[in-house]
């Protein structure tokens, strides 16, 4: 899924790597449309947690859901998105020797997926119309439940509740993949899957607390790989190591007519047969060579 062009073919490699991670999120869209419109999965899964003898999900009762997972957990994750802001700014400001040009670029992309994935989300479910489980009708609650692409009722109290914004305080680790590409493509997959899960791990407490349904965890999943996918797409000429410049045809061409006699005589003609400065090149002033 993950791949950056190579620096000697430019824009017609970048596109061409950008095709595999576009088809999967157009693949991914349509997929998770057709689950969330046309299956109940949402509220098969909703339904495994409640407890309609109390009418509550009982997860939500527990130390583990509401302060482990809901709140350390969280500011952890939080917290470290940030340290990573306050570095990328203090390298902006003050740059760090030790950062290599394609080090800066992998702690830049790092801190904006930290920033921008979870805003995205918080965005969005600021404007969405859709309730969690414990405020739908089946679970107790006084609204009916409404998928994403149902006509919204003209007296419909918005919900705010999609997609899910608590995974998304671990989905952008995710964004982990950076560290090993461009040169380990198999190890960025595998950094991508274990940030997605910690993301997915968080959105599945919420589930079984009755906070979100399995659609809003998937829904913020994909809508960090868009982010991750876009700041690929912007960094990826940075993400390469320098290489040194082509020659020019004429360069080559020059080279070529040489002949090999010349070749094995033009080096030791500066340097002497023993690889040392000869008598005649010690005469030159340094500023001349």
């Amino acid at each position: 899924m993950f791949a950056t062009p190579h620096a000697a073919t430019g824009l017609h490699q970048n596109r061409e790597s950008l095709r595999k991670p576009l088809l999967f999120l157009a693949v991914s869209a349509a997929l998770l449309l057709v689950i969330g419109q046309y299956t109940d999965i949402d509220l098969w899964l909703a339904d495994i947690h409640f407890d309609p003898a109390k009418g509550l999900f009982p997860w939500d009762q527990t130390w583990f859901g509401r302060i482990f997972m809901h709140i350390w957990v969280k500011n952890v994750l939080i917290w470290s998105g940030f340290l990573l802001v306050a570095a990328t700014v203090l390298d902006f400001v003050r740059p760090l020797q030790r950062l290599s040009e394609v080090g800066r670029a992998r702690l830049r992309l790092l801190a904006l997926a930290a920033t921008l994935a979870p805003a995205l989300v918080r965005s969005l479910k600021a404007r969405s119309a859709m309730h969690c489980p414990w405020g739908i009708d089946r679970y107790d609650g006084s609204h009916p439940f409404l998928r994403l692409l149902d006509a919204v009722p003209a007296d419909w109290q918005a919900g705010h509740c999609f997609p899910a914004g608590h995974a998304s305080a671990g989905m952008w680790l995710a964004a982990a993949a950076v560290l090993w590409l461009p040169h380990s493509p198999r190890k960025a997959l595998l950094a991508y899957a274990g940030g997605t899960g910690v993301g997915m791990l968080l959105g599945w407490v919420q589930q079984m607390r009755g906070q979100h349904f399995l659609t809003h965890t998937l829904w913020t999943a994909w809508l960090t790989t868009a982010v991750l996918v876009v700041l690929l797409a912007i960094f990826a000429r940075h993400l390469l190591p320098s290489t040194p410049a082509a020659r020019t045809p004429d360069e080559r061409a020059a080279g070529q007519h040489l002949a090999p006699a010349e070749q094995a005589v033009a080096i030791p003609a500066l340097t002497g047969a023993s690889g040392r400065p000869s008598a005649a090149q010690a005469r030159i002033p340094s500023r001349t060579l």
